[in-house]
């Protein structure tokens, strides 16, 4: 099971963009937020490459016209599991699916690499530690530290709500698996949704083992909601991309990030 599919969901609106513009066209370093995705994607080398767009219509795929990615509509919106049942028509099953995000821009490559070494047979999850994890699904472990489940702030109880270990949405399964496990998904959740993250307690309960990776940076998970996140992101890319001239040599009057840019000097 050495092929590997990509899966990156891109059809949510976001309203709080307060943009007539797809939110993952939004610009990130000059960049749309999907194509930085789209290239993480392009470098792993995978079979099929399989963007699902909805809001802004045709605006999605034809930005991103360049890149050998299947386009799939999916209309209406009803949620994330819904949103990779559109894909599976386009996956092979003897295969791993890696499900990614057209607003979470700057996962990096090596993190996805550390998920296809840690697979096995099984499901992986990419799960991260924070002080505030509001807004984050909580992951639901045993006494044993083994994974029950992911369980959405929303549905969650006041217990729950205190875990520090959030799900951020990235998968990686084999594409069998996920097909059966999302043929049984429903919808009776306090948003009326088919959540991906229910197929994590459907593995648990037939005893797939589940694994969990975690991220280098916090920043490589941030998705982009508002335009104050992405201000926020893109300082943050500048900020990076400062340490990595530092690093090599490079001599940066003031390494901090500004709207212009960063003056060199010799």
């Amino acid at each position: 099971m050495n092929s590997l599919n990509i899966v990156i969901l891109a059809a949510g609106k976001g309203k709080r963009m307060h943009s007539d513009l797809p939110k993952v066209l939004h610009p990130l370093a000059g960049r749309p937020l999907l194509q930085h995705v789209l290239e993480c994607a392009v470098s792993l080398q995978p079979q099929q490459v399989c963007v699902v767009y909805g809001h802004g219509g045709e605006a999605v795929p034809q930005a991103m016209s360049r890149y050998a990615a299947q386009f799939v509509l999916q209309e209406p919106q009803l949620g994330t599991g819904h949103a990779v049942q559109q894909a599976l028509p386009h996956l092979a099953d003897e295969s791993r699916t890696l499900v990614l995000y057209g607003d979470v821009p700057l996962i990096q490559r090596s993190t996805l690499h550390q998920m296809q070494q840690a697979a096995g047979d099984g499901l992986v999850l990419l799960t991260i530690h924070l002080d505030n994890p509001s807004g984050y699904g909580r992951i639901v472990r045993d006494a044993q530290g083994d994974v029950l489940g992911i369980v959405e702030e929303k549905d969650a109880t006041p217990e729950q709500r205190e875990i520090r270990e959030v799900n951020t949405g990235i998968l990686l399964a084999p594409t069998e698996y996920l097909r059966e496990w999302l043929a049984k998904l429903r919808n009776s959740n306090a948003q009326g949704e088919y959540y991906l993250t229910d197929i994590v307690g459907m593995a648990a309960r037939q005893g797939t083992a589940i694994h969990t990776v975690q991220p280098a940076h916090e920043w490589e998970i941030l998705g982009i909601n508002s335009k104050a996140q992405l201000a926020a992101l893109e300082r943050t890319w500048q900020r990076e991309q400062a340490q990595r001239l530092l690093e090599q040599g490079v001599t940066l009057a003031d390494p901090a990030p500004t709207a212009c840019g960063w003056a060199l000097t010799a």
